[in-house]
Parts: C-alpha cells; structure tokens; sequence
C-alpha cells in the first residue's frame, strides 16, 4: 500500500518516538556500571557533544577537516567514477581489456592502501582523501557503466535516425539513462567518503574526528567514542539529505511512484 502525502507527518511521529523508545533503552540498561563501560550513557554522551560545540568549542576545526576530506573524496570519486564509467561503456574493446584489472583493484580490501597513501602524500589531507576516493570511485563507476549499459537500443536507433551524433547521443540519451543509477550510488558513497576519512585519520593524523575518537579509545572513554560517531552520523545525514534535494532538482523528468501507478 503506497504512502500518501498527507500522511508524513504521522510518519514522522512514529519516527521520533522510535527514536525516543531507543534512547530510553539505551538510558535505562546503561544504569548498570558494566553495560555502560561497554555502551555509554546517552545523557554522557550529550554532555560530551554539547561541550564540544558550545562549551569547549574544540571540535569545529577536527570537524572542519573530516568533512573537508569527505568533501573533497565525495567530489573526486564521483567525477572520476562518472567519467571512467561513461568511457569504459562507450568503447566495448578498452572495456573487455581492463575488465579483469577493474575486477582486481574493486575486489582489493582498499583500507590496506592507507600506508601506502601516507608514504605517497604524507600524513596530511590528501592521504586521506585519495582512500576516500577509492572507496567512491569503484561504487559510481559500476552504476554509470551499467546505466549506460541498460540503455534501450529501440531509444538509441530512434535518435540516431533522428539523425543524432556522438555528442548529441551523451547528452540526450546515455547521461539521462545514467543520472538515476548515479544519483543511487551517491547515497551510498556518502557514508563511505565518511569511512576513508575517519580510517585515515585513525592510521595517522593530528587532527580530525577519527582523531577525537581514536585519542578516546586510548583512554577507554566510551562516552566521547559514541559522541564521535553520533557527530558522524549527523554530518553523513546531512550530505545524504544534499544529495537528495539535489537528486530532485535534477530528476525532475522521471515520474513520482504514486503517478507511476496511476498511469
């Protein structure tokens, strides 16, 4: 049964209150000493992020540097992915060539590169960011080759006896096919932009959160490890929800799912 639009508010409600019943789980079993040193206690943990932001306001350059990694990571695995991927669906021989070494670096566990990139760029910004980018880089890679691959020939031959060139053909027909299957595999390269940054940060960095949270777990302070993350989780919300307006604006052409089933 579809969603109406008139019921997102109630949505909302049971959201929040599915929120509020875990928080009030987590407060309550965390009144034992030892399930707290395991889990934390979430009035603790609010403590810890309101002094960071408003008390000891030390977190804004850590967290001025994560998401300026993730940014940067964001942004470059997703150019080089998207056109990687269009040039790679486009020319079939180069394709069939690199197959087998595609398939290699994807099935490489690219967290064990961050040594590698701490040699090549030193233990700033840029080692993070270029493990960031592999981990981008292969997820918008794979959904635009395959886009463009899941082009209709009927859609193809007609433009192309409408008399469409090579170029008019990448703009009007393999990039509209390709945007959907993009704009998927930006949800989920968010969180991973978020990953390479903090796991480089973790291997060696002065500042960052990873820095914060690893310092943390150095000193068995579970309460500012949780803070770390929930501090994450907000920032990565937040570029998911960018990425959705701008999905919006841009996919405008495609039918919403309740005209979809009306037509």
């Amino acid at each position: 049964m579809a969603f109406r639009p008139d019921s997102r508010g109630m949505l909302r409600v049971w959201q929040l209150l599915l929120l509020v019943v875990i928080l009030l789980i987590w407060h309550f079993a965390t009144r034992n000493e030892q399930v707290a040193f395991f889990f934390g206690e979430p009035l603790k943990v609010a403590q810890r992020i309101w002094s960071w932001f408003f008390v000891e306001r030390d977190i804004y350059i850590h967290l001025g540097v994560t998401l300026l990694e993730t940014v940067l990571a964001f942004g470059i695995g997703t150019v080089a992915g998207l056109g990687v991927g269009l040039w790679l669906a486009l020319s079939p021989f180069t394709s069939a060539v690199l197959d087998p070494y595609v398939k290699a670096a994807n099935s490489m566990p690219r967290v064990i590169l961050a040594p590698i990139f701490a040699v090549w760029f030193g233990l700033g910004i840029w080692s993070k960011v270029a493990l960031a980018v592999t981990l981008v880089f292969f997820i918008v890679f794979f959904n635009v080759y395959q886009g463009v691959k899941e082009v209709s020939p009927v859609v193809l031959a007609n433009a192309r006896m409408l008399g469409a060139n090579r170029q008019q053909l990448l703009r009007h027909v393999y990039l509209p096919s390709a945007t959907s299957w993009v704009f998927s595999s930006l949800h989920t390269s968010v969180g991973l932009a978020f990953v390479g940054a903090v796991v480089g940060e973790y291997l060696g960095s002065a500042r960052g959160v990873g820095y914060l949270i690893l310092q943390a777990e150095g000193t068995f302070d579970i309460n500012t490890v949780f803070a770390g993350i929930v501090v994450l989780t907000a920032c990565a919300l937040m570029l998911d929800w960018a990425v959705t307006v701008m999905e919006k604006r841009l996919m405008k052409w495609q039918p919403k799912s309740g005209e979809t089933e009306k037509l």
